[in-house]
């Protein structure tokens, strides 16, 4: 087994570990069933990667998001670490490939979104790798009393029966009490074994302000404050107006959303990553796995539908140990718009076994049909056939997906893939035969590497730039090849994707626990007024509020909240109460005072605060009042 100080320096170049971050490490190294509770920001990855790099084998990492397995991926891949991610978006043979050379080759880690754990080739292949450890990211989404459930999840546990001798590591950045317990009985932990950081970001100033106008107040905020932002809103209209409205007011900002194309999101959270762009406006679709240090600022113009979500968002701040701020826009409509969007968020079932009958006719899959079937999907294009409202559809795919009979993914860029299917000297035999293709066939492989062995990327733009063609007809070669079997081609996708993971059913036979709904519905409820809560709190300090949530109970007061803040100009603090008193005594030292010029005549504290440390003098016995009522020393 390696050292894992020396692979910490290697690969990250950091001489020590991060509080929490060793002893973790150590509890996986040592073959138990572990999870790890570290803020957002708080190294998680490096809990996984430190000891699958210790040993020998690789390591399976389960993981919600395509673009985060990607993100992941290429970071590795950088650091000169074999890493591969397999997703819906992959042909079959490209899956099998990838999975042999992680029986056969020397990969590290394998990246599997949950949806591929109960397919068939995945679940033979995983029992002949050697397999040192099993990660699971974003943990907190296999519970569905947490605010993500994602019901894919719940298919990890198939993973622990496969490998029941292999240890897990499970990680996130947001769970309650109730979700922590609920993790460990879902991945059916041998022992409890948890290690859990303070959620408290000692760097972070947790603002509420109440505002009408809340457009001026973000143009105030960003003039004031220094450095990158980012700036969530609810919906993706908005995005727009108010990118649009900070940069009217020669502020730099942009905005994103999950419906834009993949290059164009990519282009423009890179062109902010690298502070090309100042302010990014958003949806909450923007920020997972996102690791920018330098956010001085982030602002919730709309109420988020939990502390959870907001806890998450608002710690993307400060990341760099220094300064930041949370800062949360509020008013009474937000509360009534928050109650109907969750109101909204909970269909009948009738409207749900209505959206999947739809489903069902939309793609002409007969009952008994469509198991493992993957289609494009554009919701917009779905709700126009059937003269369904968006948001409605929305949420009905939720609760068919949490019930297992679908999973969708987000739109992501998927770049064209070929691999030679033919061996060098078949190829050599068809290229004589086939004297039109020799030249094409020698470009391909002059311009890309590994074409026997695994997909590779094309880009048929390039390719027809060298060959003085158009893009149409790279493609109608690369067909042509195809039917004769000579390679296999992958195009480009950019579609969001619908897989049915179960035959499909009568719409009417569709299981919708009654009991489970309602009671989702309640945790939906509690989730909404512990956001409202916090927003009208005026009396409480904000990081304690958050804390409290999260089960942290014996927290001090932030100090720099608003909450606090307010509360330290009521609040007499011990220096300042000598200090004042020392001023009084030296100015009634020389005579006695009447007490509004005595009050007058101080420079320490507010007037609240001599007149405080005034009366307590005089309670106290240390000045008294003259007949003239003039104060004096009594001494």
């Amino acid at each position: 087994m390696q050292n894992i100080h020396k692979i910490l320096e290697q690969y990250w170049g950091y001489k020590s570990f991060r509080p929490l971050q060793e002893d973790i490490i150590n509890s996986v190294l040592q073959g138990k069933d572990t999870l790890a509770l570290l803020p957002t920001g708080g190294g998680k990855s490096i809990c996984f990667q430190v000891p699958a790099l210790a040993q020998e084998g690789i390591c399976i990492v389960i993981s919600p998001l395509i673009s985060l397995m990607k993100d992941q991926v290429e970071s590795l891949v950088n650091k000169g670490i074999k890493a591969i991610s397999i997703t819906s978006e992959m042909h079959k043979r490209e899956i099998d490939i990838a999975l042999d050379n992680c029986v056969h080759g020397n990969i590290k880690f394998l990246y599997l979104s949950p949806e591929r754990l109960e397919t068939e080739i995945v679940k033979v292949r995983l029992q002949k790798m050697k397999i040192n450890l099993i990660a699971i990211d974003e943990a907190h989404c296999i519970s569905q009393w947490g605010y993500d459930f994602r019901p894919s999840y719940l298919k990890i546990e198939m993973l622990r029966e496969l490998l029941p001798k292999i240890p897990v590591l499970a990680l996130t950045a947001t769970a309650t009490t109730e979700v922590v317990k609920d993790i460990q009985q879902k991945l059916c932990f041998k022992k409890s074994t948890v290690f859990q950081k303070s959620f408290e970001r000692k760097n972070l100033c947790y603002i509420v302000l109440h505002e009408e106008d809340k457009l001026a107040r973000l143009v105030k905020i960003a003039n004031n404050l220094k450095g990158s932002g980012i700036v969530y809103v609810r919906n993706r209209r908005k995005t727009h107006d108010v990118a649009n409205y900070l940069m009217s007011n020669n502020i730099s900002a942009d905005f994103y959303h999950a419906g834009l194309n993949p290059p164009i999101r990519d282009q423009k959270q890179s062109n902010w990553m690298q502070n090309k762009t100042r302010i990014i406006v958003c949806t909450n679709a923007f920020g997972m796995g996102i690791d920018k240090h330098d956010v001085r600022f982030v602002v919730h113009i709309d109420l988020p539908d939990s502390l959870e979500a907001y806890f998450q968002e608002a710690g993307r701040a400060g990341r760099d140990e220094k300064k930041a701020f949370s800062i949360l826009l509020s008013n009474k409509s937000d509360e009534i718009e928050l109650e109907r969007n969750v109101i909204s968020s909970f269909p009948s079932i009738e409207e749900i076994q209505k959206t999947y009958q739809a489903l069902a006719n939309y793609y002409q899959l007969a009952t008994g049909a469509g198991l493992g079937s993957t289609f494009n999907f554009d919701i917009a294009a779905f709700c126009d056939t059937y003269k369904l409202q968006a948001i409605m559809v929305f949420n009905c795919l939720k609760f068919i997906e949490r019930e297992g009979y679908i999973s969708t993914t987000d739109a992501t860029h998927q770049p064209s893939r070929i691999k030679l299917e033919l061996n060098r000297d078949e190829l050599y035999k068809f290229q004589i035969a086939s004297p039109t293709f020799d030249t094409f066939i020698k470009l391909l492989l002059r311009s890309h590497s590994g074409l026997f062995d695994n997909f590779v990327k094309i880009n048929e733009t390039d390719l027809a730039k060298k060959t003085n063609t158009s893009r149409d007809d790279i493609i109608k070669k690369i067909n042509y090849l195809q039917q004769h079997k000579l390679l296999t081609y992958i195009p480009q996708t950019e579609a969001a994707q619908l897989t049915f993971e179960q035959e499909r059913v009568d719409a009417k036979k569709l299981s919708i626990s009654k009991e489970n709904f309602a009671l989702l519905k309640q945790r939906a409820v509690e989730r909404m007024k512990a956001v409202i809560h916090y927003a009208d709190s005026d009396h409480k300090c904000r990081s304690q509020i958050l804390l409290a949530y999260f089960g942290e109970t014996n927290t001090s007061r932030c100090n720099q909240c608003d909450v606090c803040l307010e509360e330290n100009k009521k609040t007499l603090h011990t220096d300042e109460f000598e200090n004042i008193s020392i001023q009084i005594k030296e100015l009634l030292s020389m005579h006695p005072m009447q007490l509004i010029n005595l009050v007058n005549a101080l420079t320490e504290g507010n007037e609240d605060k001599r007149l405080r440390t005034i009366q307590w003098l005089v309670d106290n016995d240390q000045l008294k009042y003259n007949q003239e009522n003039l104060l004096f020393l009594n001494i």
